[in-house]
């Protein structure tokens, strides 16, 4: 079988990484016929938008994309286009799971959880006005609708791969109508998944409770700010965003994504570190229902950031992108 999956390079690092998980892909013995098309800054010249009409198209014909980072501008220019990804293409859950890889510096050990994020709403709908010259002010947007599937969607996650509990995360304590419906629909879901463990924190008890004890925790699901931050804070505990893939997951579409960024400060060096890109492509995979394949790649990488004979010199190797992205094939 040969799967249509659109392919994004992305911008920075974005097609040197792409092209590892690309490469790595084809390796596995997993058929796939590449749709590419171009995002990102780069193309605003060319097309008059960061997110031409095409991808979209791309993405809606195939029902499957992968993702490089695309940089987004820092307090002026336009939207992030990954924010813009999700809502156009109703991508509300957003999954990254965080595990410790031998090989590479972490204070843990044994850490393996998914933070599940709400994706379409919260702060991150965008509603936002200046009231005067002197003050600005952003909408926070909850609805039940939204935080009952993205809770449904994390206890369905945790039967899938045999998970105990779902935390829910929220502040609830003061943002009584918005995260207090969110609560509730939780805890609405939680009494019909009574075979899972269900349990809630308030945000900022469970930031502190992630670096305390990271392995008390399997599946956790919250709304969009709060797991836009806590999902990079869980990435410093297991090394760094370089070593977390990511997905954004709707009814109709999937984009797949490294949660790293577009780090333009070495891009076409050679010196970028592939690991969240190939992971990202095993995460495709298992959703594109080629599972052997993505054990095989994620085995592969296991095996080559242990043995730390070729990687990349984020954790002290000499190796190229090119380079690591062979080793992992060689351990295929």
């Amino acid at each position: 079988m040969t799967h249509n999956i659109t392919l994004i390079p992305g911008d920075g690092i974005g097609p040197e990484v792409t092209n590892s998980a690309k490469s790595v892909i084809e390796a596995s013995g997993v058929k796939v016929n590449w749709d590419i098309v171009e995002a990102g800054a780069a193309v605003i010249d060319k097309y008059g938008t960061p997110l031409p009409e095409s991808v979209l198209e791309s993405i809606k014909k195939n029902k499957v994309a992968l993702k490089g980072p695309v940089t987004t501008p820092v307090g002026s220019g336009f939207r992030s286009i990954n924010v813009a990804l999700r809502k156009k293409l109703n991508l509300y859950a957003n999954i990254r799971p965080v595990k410790t890889y031998k090989g590479v510096p972490s204070r843990y050990e044994d850490v393996n959880l998914i933070i599940v994020r709400e994706n379409t709403e919260d702060l991150y709908a965008g509603i936002e006005h200046m009231v005067s010259s002197d003050i600005a002010e952003s909408i926070k947007v909850i609805s039940k609708k939204a935080s009952t599937r993205i809770v449904e969607f994390a206890f369905d996650l945790a039967k899938k791969q045999n998970r105990e509990k779902v935390t829910a995360v929220h502040k609830a304590n003061i943002m009584k109508l918005s995260d207090g419906l969110f609560l509730k629909c939780a805890r609405d879901v939680a009494k019909n998944n009574k075979d899972i463990n269900f349990e809630d924190v308030i945000v900022d008890a469970m930031s502190m409770k992630l670096v305390l004890n990271p392995k008390d925790f399997d599946v956790l699901v919250m709304p969009n700010l709060y797991g836009d931050i806590l999902s990079d804070m869980a990435a410093g505990l297991v090394g760094g965003l370089g070593f977390l893939p990511g997905a954004n997951i709707g009814k109709d579409a999937a984009v797949f994504e490294p949660a790293h960024g577009s780090a333009p400060d070495i891009a076409g060096e050679g010196k970028a570190n592939p690991t969240a890109a190939i992971l990202t492509a095993a995460l495709m995979l298992k959703y594109i229902g080629e599972i052997e394949a993505a054990n095989k790649i994620e085995k592969a990488i296991e095996k080559v950031l242990e043995d730390k004979k070729c990687v990349t010199g984020d954790l002290g190797g000499k190796a190229s992108t090119l380079e690591f992205t062979e080793a992992v094939i060689r351990e295929m």
